[in-house]
């Protein structure tokens, strides 16, 4: 008799473990709460694979064997306490294509340049020659990309969602890059449930394996001696007393994770700021410690292009630079966005709060930000938070408003930045959607005295 699968979320992840799961031999059924999109709904016919959307029908997803669920549904989803109080296993996407996968992995978390580092590392991996792939929370599934090719790598960005419903992963080489209040609506408000999440990552290891973390962030610092019990660890740092790990120093970048030290100038790495030359760091490092020669990480450091959405820059208009980071949901993202471009700024924000304490900004706000457009359907907290700290606030929830109000209030020199610090999903589909109407808002506003 075949064992019951089921899948909650029929977006990429979902397809992907449904047509896995389905190769492997389950009964697979797949439930989406939401209507599901046209071309996944096509692949679910064209396989045979039973289904059902706008809606959960828990008669028949309580008799599972096995559920995977998508990390976009909350632990506190009516159809998830059902299943954990009858005590069916529910697992991540990432966790069941790991059970059939033979590659060795590299994984990265934190909560800001998972993206770029994971990207950035797949980068490098590839540039040697290496047959590696690239999954879990950027590009195709990593269920799919498992069924469809046999890479002898991967590169998985891995989220605290997911991070939560994966239990028996095994990491070659697990890095996180920090920790900073992201996403707390969906840990109880509770900052240390959230590290406890990150952390996991430390423990879907290989025993002996290589471990790469950022050693001055403070939040992972008073946790790690734990975490790490059993593995072979790789920090990276700020300052001359790092001088015997990878680490950062008048403006060079030291690699040093096998004792053997090669270095490169900031200047040198195609993505820009502080934050980015630590996504280097760890890039860097993880690459070296899977064997990649040290000529192809320099090699690669200068030829890597950066994920859309993040620092992304759109145009300069009449001296205006246009910049789109609609990847910064959080403020830690926010900050390093602030910090790379020189005042005065337009600084679009807003949309879904996640829990911000917005005065932890506000000295840097103060200093850089001319001007604050809150872009939301309420934008009440955004807007009292910053009140007393910005002198010119406006409040829309149309983005080509938003943009038309930027470039009126910009002059020579000024730059208008994209960097919500919230979730994109009052008014867009996702961060992706919110960027490239920014992108194509900016570009119809900017052009028109060139088209008259």
């Amino acid at each position: 008799m075949q064992r019951k699968l089921t899948i909650l979320g029929a977006a990429e992840s979902g397809i992907g473990a449904a047509l896995l799961g389905q190769a492997k031999g389950y009964d697979v059924f797949v439930s989406d709460y939401g209507a599901i999109q046209p071309m996944y709904k096509e692949e679910l016919v064209k396989n045979g694979i039973a289904f059902e959307e706008e809606g959960h029908t828990e008669a028949i997803i309580l008799k599972s064997d096995l559920v995977v669920k998508s990390p976009g549904i909350p632990q506190k989803a009516s159809i998830i306490q059902s299943l954990r109080a009858q005590g069916n296993l529910i697992i991540s996407e990432i966790d069941f294509a790991g059970k059939y996968c033979n590659a060795k992995l590299i994984g990265i978390t934190g909560t800001n340049g998972k993206t770029t580092t994971a990207m950035l590392t797949h980068h490098l991996l590839k540039e040697a020659g290496f047959h590696v792939g690239l999954a879990g929370n950027v590009g195709d599934s990593f269920a799919r990309q498992v069924l469809e090719n046999n890479y002898d790598w991967y590169v998985l960005e891995i989220s605290s969602f997911q991070l939560d419903d994966t239990y028996s992963l095994k990491l070659d080489i697990p890095v996180l890059l920090n920790i900073s209040p992201d996403h707390l609506d969906r840990y109880d408000y509770d900052f240390e449930k959230y590290i406890a999440s990150k952390m996991r990552i430390f423990h879907l290891v290989h025993l002996g394996s290589q471990a790469v973390y950022w050693q001055n962030d403070p939040h992972i610092g008073k946790n790690i001696s734990a975490a790490l019990e059993g593995l072979e660890v790789h920090p990276f740092s700020l300052g001359r007393d790092a001088a015997e790990m990878t680490h950062i120093l008048n403006d060079r970048l030291f690699y040093v994770p096998n004792g053997i030290e090669v270095s490169v100038s900031r200047a040198d790495i195609s993505i820009k700021g502080l934050h980015n030359a630590l996504n280097a760091a760890a890039a860097g490092n993880a690459a070296l410690l899977a064997g990649v020669n040290q000529d192809v990480v320099l090699r690669g450091l200068k030829t890597f292009k950066n994920v859309w959405h993040r620092m992304e820059r759109v145009t300069d208009a009449e001296g205006v630079v246009y910049i789109n980071d609609s990847k910064a949901t959080n403020l830690e993202s926010v900050k390093y966005a602030l910090d790379a471009f020189p005042s005065p700024i337009i600084w679009i924000a807003g949309g879904v709060d996640k829990g911000n304490e917005y005065q932890l900004i506000h000295a840097l706000a103060k200093e850089k930000v001319k001007a604050l457009i809150a872009l939301g359907k309420d934008n009440a907290k955004l807007t009292s938070a910053f009140s007393k700290v910005i002198p010119l606030i406006r409040s829309t929830d149309n983005l080509i408003e938003a943009v038309r109000w930027a470039k009126e209030l910009s002059t020579a020199g000024d730059t208008v930045l994209l960097a919500p610090a919230c979730a994109s999903f009052d008014l867009f589909e996702n961060y992706k959607d919110r960027g490239n109407q920014f992108k194509k808002a900016v570009m119809e506003l900017t052009t028109q005295n060139e088209r008259r």
